[in-house]
């Protein structure tokens, strides 16, 4: 798989596992300021005041029809609404209500995802891959391992640009290489860069770029 595959799928697995964490919160959220709302309403009905007592605890309690909620809910004074009172619920105590089940499975995937994502990088790397090619016996070969067909000049101008420590050359530097005895060669190698771009991106993560026509580049995508 291509790194910047494997990246796309990790990165759909912290979605994937947020949103499922965030959706069960929510609609536990909801659940909960029911239950509450309806226990508050049933303890102000029974004791016919809006003064909190110790008996309007007690009662808004036993009226909870959530369990986790009883002795976890509190009653707070609204003085936005003429000293009324108004049940809280900590978000630590709505959380441990929620379903987190699924999001935990998905936040397991993306932790074993990534440990994989680790070693592959470290592996390939080991092997002397960059961006998804590796030079092995005077031939490309992809991360699966499978030879990159080239022509003979293809093959050649990879060869330079993979051994420059920048694995980047100027213009003039590779047409003296491949071509010295020809007076410009700058159609030719624009012609052998525009037919070896599409092999190299098909086989791994990485990239032909140009310096304003100056200089030529392998980069990762």
């Amino acid at each position: 798989m291509k790194q910047r595959y494997a990246v796309v799928v990790l990165f759909a697995l912290i979605i994937a596992s947020s949103m499922v964490s965030l959706t069960s919160y929510k609609t536990t959220e909801n659940l909960v300021t029911e239950d509450v709302n309806q226990a508050l309403a049933k303890a102000l009905d029974e004791q016919q005041s809006d003064v909190i007592s110790a008996d309007t605890i007690q009662v808004f309690n036993s009226h909870l029809q959530i369990e986790g909620l009883r002795g976890n809910a509190v009653l707070a004074v609204d003085t936005k609404k003429g000293f009324r009172p108004r049940p809280q619920v900590s978000t630590a105590t709505i959380l441990s209500l929620s379903d987190q089940r699924p999001s935990m499975i998905l936040w397991s995937m993306v932790l074993l995802w990534s440990l994989f994502c680790l070693y592959q990088h470290r592996r390939l790397s080991a092997l002397g891959f960059y961006g998804g090619l590796a030079l092995q016996d005077g031939r490309f070969v992809n991360a699966k391992g499978c030879e990159v067909k080239l022509t003979p000049m293809q093959l050649q101008l990879m060869e330079m640009l993979w051994q420059s420590p920048t694995h980047q050359l100027s213009k003039a530097d590779i047409c003296d290489a491949l071509w010295p005895k020809k007076p410009d060669a700058s159609e030719t190698l624009y012609t052998l860069i525009r037919r070896l771009k599409p092999i190299i991106e098909e086989h791994s993560d990485l990239k032909i770029e140009s310096d304003r026509g100056k200089s030529y580049g392998l980069t990762i995508r």
